[in-house]
């Protein structure tokens, strides 16, 4: 059960009757629209309807839940596999660039240093032996300011 869910689903219970099988009787039945529903309430909450209703829903929470547990644990839970989950549940959300950008700033920081007086502190640009660049000694890796990419030949 989600943490969520607890304190309403407590509630539910308290008014429910007395040895109730469930706690939410109703549209229980087989030909209740349950969009239809969930719409109305969405209307009385006026909060304006998304695309999907449902499938949102469950997008969203596969999400979450997968940024917590690992994916096949959240996909038991909620019954589908791995594969439907990334072809149809998972999304990319506003969270995920923040904790990006975080990353990439930390890894990327470097603290202001004195101008470098060691020969070594400027390395030959590869391609351009006439051109220096810095090198960042922010880590024990050495690595001139250019991209992972493989060089072109001369």
């Amino acid at each position: 059960m989600f943490p969520e869910l607890l304190p309403h689903l407590r509630d539910a219970f308290e008014v429910a009757p007395d040895r109730s099988e469930y706690v939410i009787n109703r549209h229980r039945g087989t030909n209740a629209n349950l969009r239809t529903q969930l719409l109305r309430i969405l209307d009385r909450a006026q909060v304006e309807p998304w695309e999907r209703v449902f499938h949102n829903l469950r997008a969203s929470r596969q999400t979450e839940l997968e940024m917590k547990f690992p994916s096949h644990v959240v996909c038991d839970w909620l019954g589908n596999s791995e594969a439907v989950a990334r072809d149809h549940y998972l999304q990319t959300i506003e969270g995920h660039f923040a904790e990006a950008t975080k990353a990439t700033q930390k890894a990327t920081h470097c603290p202001s240093i004195p101008a470098p007086t060691a020969p070594h502190a400027q390395q030959k640009t590869p391609g351009n032996p006439g051109l220096s660049v810095p090198v960042c000694y922010c880590t024990d890796v050495q690595a001139p300011p250019r991209g992972v990419e493989p060089l072109l030949p001369d």
